[in-house]
């Protein structure tokens, strides 16, 4: 099955080889999403919410180019450089996915740069 690569208007620059999006049938998979803006500047630096809603925004920009919505995402794969800002982080969650929100999980991990403190990555299933 060809795939096809989702990349919205205003996305930041890759920081290496990868679509921000692709395409296969009605399964939408998006990148590993950072808190940057179109240029590629880090959004929300030492700020959990901050970067959360940036990354979640970059990720409906991409499920919404492909035709679906955030209620289309199935799971997200969650790492934080720090655990301490788990909270933070869900309560930004929690307003993306009010109701039956997808399975996931949450990770600490070393992130491509210090000042990134959430990256998400998603699988939806779209119509």
């Amino acid at each position: 099955m060809a795939h096809q690569a989702i990349i919205p208007a205003g996305s930041a620059p890759p920081l290496a080889p990868y679509s921000p999006g692709v395409r296969v049938g009605n399964t939408v998979y998006v990148s590993g999403v950072l808190a940057m803006d179109s240029d590629g500047n880090i959004v929300g630096e030492g700020d959990f919410k901050a970067q959360t809603r940036q990354v979640l925004e970059s990720i409906k920009s991409v499920v919404e180019a492909a035709g679906g919505s955030m209620s289309d995402i199935a799971f997200n794969q969650i790492f934080l450089a720090d655990l301490s800002g788990y909270a933070a982080m869900n309560e930004v969650y929690a307003e993306y996915f009010p109701s039956n929100p997808p399975a996931r999980y949450c990770i600490k991990a070393e992130l491509v740069k210090p000042e990134f403190l959430v990256e998400i990555s998603s699988t939806a299933h779209v119509g």
